[in-house]
C-alpha cells in the first residue's frame, strides 16, 4: 500500500497535474530543484528556502505565487488521486517579508491607489473612443480588464433591455447585470471591432475590439501621459475604483455592492478593495465634532 506513495517523485507529480500555463511556466523552474526527490522527503522549510534560490531579488508575495502555491497544488494534486501524503506549507510572516523587503532593498504591497470619477473624467479626455469605453466600464461595473475584452456584441450585450453579460473569470461563472444609462449610450456608441491580427469571423468580433489584455496597455499609458495623471493600471483604475467608490466614498450596503461587483465574499470586497482616504482630515474632523459635543454637555472649554 506503501509503495507508490514511497517511490513518487516530485517530478513524476507534476506530470500528474492539470497545470496552468502560467503554473507551468513556475514548475519549469522548480523541478530542476527539487523534480528528483521523493514527495515524502520534501517538507515545507524546503519549499519556502527555495524562495531565497530561484527569486532573490523578488518579494515574499511574489515567493508564495510562484513557489509555494504551485508546489502545494502539485503535492496535494497527487495525494487527491492517492499516490502521496499532502502537504501543508504556511506563508511567509511579516518579520521574514520586512527582512526580505530589506535585502532587496524595495517595499512590497505598495498601496494601491483606486480610481476615482475625477481620474476618470481626466483620462477620458486624453483617450481614444475605445479606451475611454473600457475605462469607463471597468469603473462602473467592477469587471476585470480579461472580462472586458472577451465581451462579444452579440453574446454579452442586450443593450435594448439595458443589461450585460460579464464573462467568467476567478472561478465565478458568467452574469448578467443592469447598467446605468450613461453606460448604455456608451456602449451603444462604440461599434464592434476585429481586434489586430484575427481573421473577421463572427465569433472573433469584440466590443471594445481587442485581442487580450495586453492590447490596451500602450494607449492607456499614452492617455495617462497626455492628461498629465497618476498612472493607474487597469485593475486599479477599474476594480478597485468600483469598490472605493461605492464603499467609502458613496456607502452603498455592502450586499448590493458585492453582489453587482462579482464578489462572492463581501469581507474579501472590504479587505482588498477598499482603501484608507483623507486619514488625517477624516480623524481631525471626528475628533473636533467629539469634543465640541462634550464641551457642549459638560460646559467646560478645552
Amino acid at each position: 500500500m506503501l509503495g507508490d506513495e514511497k517511490a513518487l517523485t516530485f517530478a513524476e507529480a507534476v506530470v500528474l497535474y492539470p497545470a496552468t500555463p502560467a503554473d507551468a511556466s513556475y514548475l519549469t523552474k522548480i523541478v530542476p530543484l527539487i523534480g528528483s526527490l521523493l514527495i515524502k522527503d520534501i517538507t515545507p522549510k524546503m519549499i519556502k528556502n527555495l524562495g531565497g534560490t530561484l527569486l532573490p531579488k523578488a518579494s515574499t508575495d511574489t515567493w508564495v505565487r510562484q513557489i509555494i502555491t504551485p508546489v502545494r497544488a502539485v503535492i496535494n494534486n497527487a495525494h487527491d488521486l492517492g499516490q502521496c501524503g499532502p502537504i501543508r506549507i504556511r506563508g511567509y510572516t511579516n518579520e521574514e517579508r520586512v527582512a526580505q523587503d530589506l535585502k532587496r532593498g524595495k517595499k512590497s504591497r505598495i498601496k494601491r491607489q483606486p480610481g476615482s470619477w475625477e481620474w476618470l473624467l481626466k483620462f477620458r479626455q486624453h483617450a481614444s473612443q475605445r479606451h475611454a469605453a473600457l475605462a469607463l466600464f471597468m469603473f462602473m461595473t467592477g469587471a476585470r480588464i480579461s472580462q472586458a475584452v472577451a465581451m462579444h456584441p452579440e453574446k454579452h450585450l442586450d443593450l435594448a433591455n439595458g443589461r450585460i453579460c460579464i464573462p467568467p473569470a476567478k472561478g465565478h461563472a458568467e452574469r448578467w447585470i443592469d447598467i446605468a444609462p450613461e453606460l448604455i449610450t456608451e456602449l451603444t456608441n462604440l461599434p464592434p471591432l476585429y481586434p489586430r491580427g484575427k481573421l473577421h469571423r463572427p465569433e472573433n468580433l469584440r466590443v471594445f475590439g481587442f485581442a487580450d489584455r495586453s492590447s490596451p496597455r500602450k494607449g492607456w499609458n499614452d492617455a495617462c501621459k497626455k492628461a498629465g495623471i497618476e498612472y493607474l493600471p487597469f485593475h486599479a483604475a477599474g476594480r478597485h475604483g468600483f469598490g472605493q467608490e461605492l464603499n467609502v466614498r458613496q456607502p452603498v450596503d455592502e450586499k448590493a455592492a458585492g453582489d453587482f461587483g462579482g464578489w462572492a465574499d463581501t469581507a474579501l470586497m472590504r479587505r482588498t478593495y477598499t482603501h484608507a482616504e483623507q486619514v488625517s482630515a477624516k480623524v481631525h474632523d471626528a475628533q473636533r465634532r467629539g469634543l465640541r459635543l462634550a464641551e457642549e454637555r459638560t460646559k467646560i472649554k478645552l
